[in-house]
């Protein structure tokens, strides 16, 4: 069975605008948080150029999904997601903790997120 996590991260994975845009409500309200950054917005225009605009730039290449975990923490959900990635040619790897609610068609309308940021990645992926 797919989830509302699994779906997400595939999306994420694919660079799926589309995909992303109808997975979020319109009025999403989103907050995230980089080893640099605490992010937020609403809206998913807002939540797409933060993770497709700031995150996850046209440059970086996401090479794979590693793993996926999803489950749910009382009336929300959680999906935890680590991506290999390519940026610059260097391989690179990140974790992603996400927990959201979805509303009654199972669009995502309060999403945050904690990133591990881009870590160097010895595997080489």
């Amino acid at each position: 069975m797919t989830t509302t996590g699994d779906t997400f991260v595939n999306a994420l994975a694919a660079k799926d605008e589309d995909g992303l845009r109808a997975l979020l409500t319109e009025d999403v309200d989103f907050r995230g948080l980089t080893p640099d950054q605490a992010w937020q917005g609403t809206g998913h225009d807002a939540v797409l150029e933060v993770l497709l605009g700031r995150w996850f730039e046209p440059h970086d290449e996401i090479v794979e999904v590693r793993e996926v975990a999803v489950d749910t923490v009382g009336d929300r959900d959680r999906v935890t997601y680590r991506l290999g990635l390519s940026c610059h040619g260097e391989p690179r790897v990140t974790e992603q903790h996400a927990v959201f609610e979805t509303d009654g068609e199972g669009r995502i309308g309060w999403l945050r997120i904690m990133c591990s940021g881009f870590r160097p990645d010895a595997s080489g992926a």
